[in-house]
């Protein structure tokens, strides 16, 4: 019934003709409808190590690169695939010749006096139902023939009717691939295929299976043979035989084969089938590429005794093209060297590096036309170097150029001549880095890969390895004020000059005076000698020196003096204009005090805080020494267990208090001065300044204060008549770790006094003035570990100090 009456029907019983219909259409699919019969080889997200070692070809691949140098076998990939289905094949054009048999669908389509579709099937004694004409016998007709016989029988048996005739599904057959298939079996396919429709249908060949000797067997025999490299590199189809029902497809082993790579088309790995020659086989990679050498040719086989050997064959000959390959043989053709003549090269920060065509006549502005244009933003646009080859000797020698005014000057002095071979160095201007954002790059990497530095580093060592006792090493060394000091090639005019613009040019703090030139010497016994030379840098840049630089020459460019470099000293607190001055060489704390106006009336001189760049690095460098060593006689403590009582558990913890009290200081770098004796006394040793000194003087101070082991470490109202015990006794006294007798008072101005050693310990109280600290120590006695907390007493000590003087700024 036609489908549009079937959904009338449908609509009419309220029937989903979708359910009735969609077992069938799982089943059958649609004509339309595209079935993927083979799938492209690769891992898929299901399939398992086993499948993978099977089926996946990159194992292969890698095995056979391993073995033969990297080196594919040839033509595989055609028909490389693996089978998703085993419905058959039915997307293949039906010739005019096709022979019906039985299953073959035969569709008819009337038109005229009645419209009509007749799908008409092959029954198994080759006839066909034509209504109201009974059985019609079709089979042995080509396909031509049988749409001749309907459309006459049609236009007999219907009056103003026609036909038009066509193939629906073809009859399946049942095939065999078998031997080195990738996926050997049985197989469905249309009856119209052939040996390569089953081959890709079976997912391709196996690396180990032949592509020169397929065969078709038949009843046992072999009735035909592909070789599909007349395929592959011919595209002649004549040997594609048409299978039948019951057919064989058999793969067998690969046939020797022998390796090519080099300058041809397509390296890889080829099967010879017979006697094959040497221009058999390049012809077979796709012949010589534009960079062939053949004279040239490499060949690499197994000799009688297995032992692999090398023999060469010219391919320009008729001999050569004649020589035989054998199997296992890796023929390897070479190349044309690099351009080896009528060029010039430019190297460095441009925007085309690489060779460029030299003609007589050229010069730098013919291939640097535009600074902008020709050069990356990061370029050196004040020199350039040029890098000549002698023609001759093959040595080289270097030029300078200042590359604006060549550029900007065509033809002029600066724009050099160009000669065969020259080499043009383009360097990168560091100060310009910041303009290569741009670039993709970091500014510092593209700056490191111009530099001078690295663009001189292969000529220098050049110069050097060519140098003879007859012609010396042809290098020199520049240092100091320059801006990229280092080893350049030695200028080939001997130029002081031309070797300082070849640094960079000299720096703003260079001392234009004189210069030093070290040179080596041989004296008459044949000994080398230092010989020191002046160099006037003025005349030397004015041209106005008739010095020549020589090899090995080593110029030091001297520094002003003291360039640049600005000290000062900040004074806060009670000064009369406290701020950061700046002094001169020579200058003291008297002097820069007179010019910030001297002290206020509540200014403290004696509690005054002096402290020194230099003295604070210094005192950094004691603490991280001293918590070193603290830290490795904790872990002493650690490891000893309970041999301290059964207290080592609290020891460790006071001890790892102390240390972070350690970690947490910062230094001071305090000098102890009296700054009222500075002032005042004319015999007082004056204090030179250096750069980064402060001076802090605090207002006159009403307190007393007590830090260590006490009760409660806290700040006392200064009462004149009060003893070292009486501040201590104010604090609660001592604590059951304090050492009562190593007490000792840290005086305002930073000096120490220690009590058990002055005359005011026994009740001189007017010792004790504003602005002291008590401190009162730990008792290092208590414990076995006496290293250990001698150690930390003195880091203590230094912390106290550091403590008393932040207290008084």
């Amino acid at each position: 019934m036609p489908q549009a009456q079937q959904e009338a029907l449908a609509r009419q019983y309220g029937v989903d003709l979708d359910q009735i219909q969609g077992g069938a259409a799982q089943t059958r699919p649609e004509v339309n409808q595209q079935i993927s019969v083979v799938e492209p080889l690769e891992k898929g997200a299901g399939q398992n190590e086993e499948d993978q070692g099977a089926s996946n070809p990159s194992k292969e691949e890698q095995a056979f690169s391993k073995k033969n140098y990297g080196l594919k076998p040839f033509g595989y990939e055609l028909f490389e695939g693996k089978p998703s289905t085993f419905a058959p094949v039915t997307e293949i054009p039906v010739p005019a010749n096709y022979t019906l048999g039985p299953g073959d669908e035969l569709k008819v389509q009337l038109w005229g006096n009645e419209n009509r579709q007749l799908s008409l099937t092959v029954s198994r004694d080759g006839t066909i139902e034509m209504p109201e004409r009974g059985p019609v016998n079709v089979a042995g007709m080509s396909f031509q023939q049988a749409r001749e016989e309907i459309s006459r029988l049609v236009a007999e048996q219907y009056i103003g009717v026609k036909a038009a005739v066509s193939l629906g599904e073809l009859r399946s057959m049942r095939v065999f691939v078998l031997g080195e298939a990738r996926t050997p079996g049985s197989f469905s396919v249309s009856s119209l295929s052939t040996i390569t429709n089953l081959l890709y249908v079976s997912g391709g060949i196996r690396y180990t299976g032949s592509l020169r000797n397929i065969q078709l067997k038949r009843n046992g025999k072999v009735v035909s043979t592909l070789d599909l490299y007349d395929l592959l590199l011919k595209g002649d189809t004549s040997g594609d035989a048409r299978l039948q029902p019951g057919d064989a497809v058999f793969i067998p082993a690969v046939g020797p084969r022998v390796g090519i790579d080099g300058e041809v088309y397509r390296p890889a790995l080829y099967e010879i089938n017979g006697a094959t020659t040497l221009e058999k086989l390049v012809n077979l990679a796709g012949g010589l590429t534009s960079q062939a050498y053949p004279q040239i040719t490499r060949i690499e086989r197994t000799n009688q005794d297995f032992l692999r050997i090398i023999a060469e064959a010219d391919l320009t000959s008729t001999e050569g093209k004649g020589a035989k390959v054998k199997a296992g043989d890796r023929i390897s053709v070479a190349s044309i060297a690099d351009v080896t003549g009528q060029y010039v090269e430019i190297t460095g920060a441009a925007t085309r590096e690489g060779k460029f065509a030299w003609l007589p006549g050229m010069r730098v502005s013919s291939i640097i036309r535009n600074l902008d244009a020709d050069l990356l933003p990061i370029a050196d646009t004040n020199f350039a170097a040029l890098v000549r080859t002698n023609p001759e000797s093959h040595k080289i020698s270097v030029l300078s150029l200042e590359l604006k005014a060549a550029i900007a000057n065509p033809g002029g002095a600066e724009d050099l001549m160009l000669q065969e071979k020259d080499q043009l160095l383009l360097f990168a201007d560091e100060g310009r880095s910041e303009l290569t954002q741009g670039t993709g790059r970091k500014a510092n990497e593209v700056y490191q890969s111009y530099s001078r530095d690295t663009l001189f580093n292969p000529v220098v060592k050049r110069l050097k390895a060519q140098a003879t006792p007859s012609a010396p090493q042809q290098t020199m060394i520049i240092s100091g004020p320059v801006r990229y000091p280092g080893e350049y090639p030695l200028p080939a005019t001997g130029k002081v000059k031309d070797a300082l613009v070849m640094a960079g040019g000299l720096k703003d703090s260079a001392l234009m005076l004189d210069a030093e030139l070290a040179r080596r010497n041989l004296n008459n016994d044949g000994v080398e000698h230092t010989q020191l030379r002046t160099v006037n840098l003025v005349d030397a840049m004015n041209d106005q020196t008739d010095l020549q630089l020589q090899s090995r020459d080593r110029l030091m460019v001297r520094s002003i003096p003291l360039f640049g470099a600005t000290r000062t000293i900040k004074l806060a607190g009670e000064v009369v204009y406290p701020g950061e001055y700046t002094f001169s060489d020579g200058e003291t704390l008297v002097d820069v005090l007179k010019r910030a106006g001297g002290l206020t009336s509540n200014a403290f001189p004696r509690g005054s805080v002096f402290t020194r760049k230099k003295l604070r690095e210094l005192e950094a460098q004691r603490l991280a020494e001293a918590e070193k060593r603290l830290q490795g006689d904790l872990l002493g403590v650690q490891l000893e267990g309970d041999n301290l009582g059964g207290q080592t558990a609290q020891r460790v913890e006071q001890v790892q208090g102390l240390l972070g009290d350690v970690q947490n200081s910062r230094p001071v770098g305090r000098m102890v001065i009296d700054l009222a004796s500075v002032l005042e006394d004319s015999s007082y040793q004056s204090i030179r300044l250096q750069d980064g000194d402060t001076l802090h003087v605090p207002i006159i101070p009403q307190a007393v204060s007590v830090f260590g082991e006490v009760q409660f470490p806290t700040s006392h109202l200064h009462t004149a008549g009060l003893t070292v015990d009486d501040y201590l006794e104010r604090s609660g006294g001592p604590t059951r770790q304090a050492d009562e007798s190593r007490v000792y008072v840290v005086k305002a101005d930073g000096s120490v006094m220690l009590p058990e050693k002055s005359a005011w310990f026994g009740g001189r109280s007017q010792l004790l003035q504003p602005g002291d600290t008590v401190i009162m120590p730990i008792d290092v006695d208590r414990l076995n570990q006496l290293e250990l907390w001698t150690n930390v007493s003195q880091i203590v000590y230094q912390m106290a100090l550091g403590a008393a003087a932040v207290g008084n700024l």
